[in-house]
C-alpha cells in the first residue's frame, strides 16, 4: 500500500501536467474529464475522512468536558461516602470505590539504613 499523501501527490501532479500541456489528449484510453471522473473516488474518500477526522475531535472535546462533570460529581459522593456517620472513610463503600481506607493508609515516614548497617558492617 502506498502512502496516502504520495497518492494524492501524484494524482494531483498528473491531472495538472495534463490540463496544462495537452488538454485535448487521451492516454491510457481516457480523455482528461474521463480520468479525473475515475479518480474521483480516490478525492472524495479524502474528503469524508477530514469530515470524519473533525468529529473524532469534536467528540473526544465533548467526552472530556463530560468527564470533567462526571468526575467532579464523583467527587462530591465520595465527599458523601466520607461524610456519613454510618460509612466514613474507613468503610467498604469506601473501599470498594477504589479508596484506601484510612485504616490502610501508611505514614509514608521511612527510616533509611545507615551505610554501615546496609552492609553489614558494625563499627
Amino acid at each position: 500500500m502506498s502512502n496516502p499523501k504520495n497518492a494524492q501527490s501524484k494524482l494531483d501532479r498528473l491531472i495538472s501536467a495534463w490540463e496544462t500541456l495537452a488538454p485535448e489528449k487521451s492516454f491510457g484510453g481516457m480523455t482528461l474529464k474521463e480520468f479525473k471522473a475515475a479518480v474521483k473516488s480516490s478525492y472524495d474518500t479524502r474528503v469524508e475522512l477530514q469530515v470524519l477526522e473533525n468529529q473524532v475531535q469534536s467528540k473526544q472535546v465533548e467526552r472530556e468536558t463530560a468527564d470533567t462533570e462526571s468526575l467532579r460529581l464523583v467527587q462530591l459522593v465520595v465527599n458523601g461516602i466520607i461524610g456519613d456517620p454510618t460509612e466514613g472513610p474507613d468503610s467498604d463503600l469506601y473501599e470498594a470505590a477504589g479508596y484506601v481506607r484510612t485504616s490502610q493508609r501508611h505514614t509514608g515516614l521511612t527510616r533509611k539504613k545507615k551505610a554501615s548497617q546496609k552492609n553489614g558492617n558494625k563499627q
